[in-house]
């Protein structure tokens, strides 16, 4: 079984308040990018992981991937494991959720493969459990997405947007940057209320340039050049352009794809990591 996974942006990130057991409070705009990892699965005495693409990744049970399996095996009928294949085209430590879609993809590709029949509530538990972009991936299109990651609202499927995406620097580490942030005492707070009603109405022209993240402030603190690869992105000419999730990744939105590849070309001779893709539907897509 083949499953491609694709990578997602946050037009808005917002941290609305902390629980007693640490989590912080999420609201956000999802949704999901046709950059995109492969994942093969076969069916195996036991679960292994080989990972091309990315030497860096674990192959083991810390891996997201495999603990996605596991999570599975208890609901199976008789002991199963699964050959996982990853092919890894989006970047780590980025705030593309390359990890979470993978752990998403091999719980909706197993559920099949071993004809668990799982229903979507039970995968979203599971899914989250292993992240909060995780239940995420398990759904489509635009999402406002709340809470610790559980409370997924599909808002819709929208049009297909340019977009030029810079990785200008490391990864970040999730767990750090949201360390930063609770010490800092100056978050600016995104209007996401707004940012919905301007992304439902498809209207590009009306977008700001800085739609909003949180979390900008602190990762750009930390990686300079997070704030250079934005700004790069406007001078040539996108409509918008900030950072995904936690970093250390920007993108830009690009009026048409003309105008998307004319920046790519200028964004690699300064970066290595540049990709040129488009906003889309399915955060998952199943064949075979």
């Amino acid at each position: 079984m083949r499953i491609v996974a694709h990578a997602k942006i946050n037009w808005v990130l917002d941290i609305t308040g902390e629980r007693d057991d640490g989590y912080h409070l999420m609201d956000m705009l999802m949704q999901p990018i046709t950059l995109a990892d492969t994942v093969r699965l076969t069916d195996a005495d036991a679960i292994s992981l080989t990972i091309s693409g990315n030497p860096d990744l674990p192959c083991d049970a810390s891996n997201l991937a495999w603990r996605a399996a596991e999570l599975l095996q208890p609901y199976a009928d008789r002991p199963r494991g699964v050959d996982i294949v990853l092919e890894k085209v989006i970047p780590s430590g980025a705030g593309l959720g390359g990890g979470s879609t993978d752990a998403a993809a091999v719980l909706l590709g197993l559920n099949h493969l071993w004809g668990l029949s799982l229903p979507m509530e039970t995968l979203e538990k599971l899914a989250l459990s292993l992240g909060a972009d995780v239940p995420f991936f398990l759904s489509s299109g635009l999402c406002r997405v709340q809470g610790i990651g559980e409370d997924v609202r599909p808002l819709s499927r929208g049009p297909k947007w340019p977009l030029v995406i810079i990785q200008p620097c490391s990864g970040l580490s999730t767990k750090e940057i949201f360390t930063a942030y609770a010490a800092s005492d100056q978050a600016i707070h995104p209007d996401i209320d707004s940012m919905e009603q301007i992304l439902l109405s498809e209207d590009l022209s009306i977008l700001p340039i800085h739609p909003g993240n949180v979390l900008e402030q602190v990762s750009c603190a930390a990686r300079s050049e997070i704030g250079q690869a934005a700004g790069f992105l406007v001078r040539n000419g996108a409509i918008c352009a900030q950072m995904s999730g936690s970093g250390s990744a920007v993108f830009g939105v690009f009026e048409n794809s003309r105008a998307a590849d004319a920046a790519a070309v200028a964004a690699k001779e300064r970066w290595e990591k540049v990709f040129v893709c488009t906003t889309c539907d399915e955060a998952l897509q199943m064949h075979g």
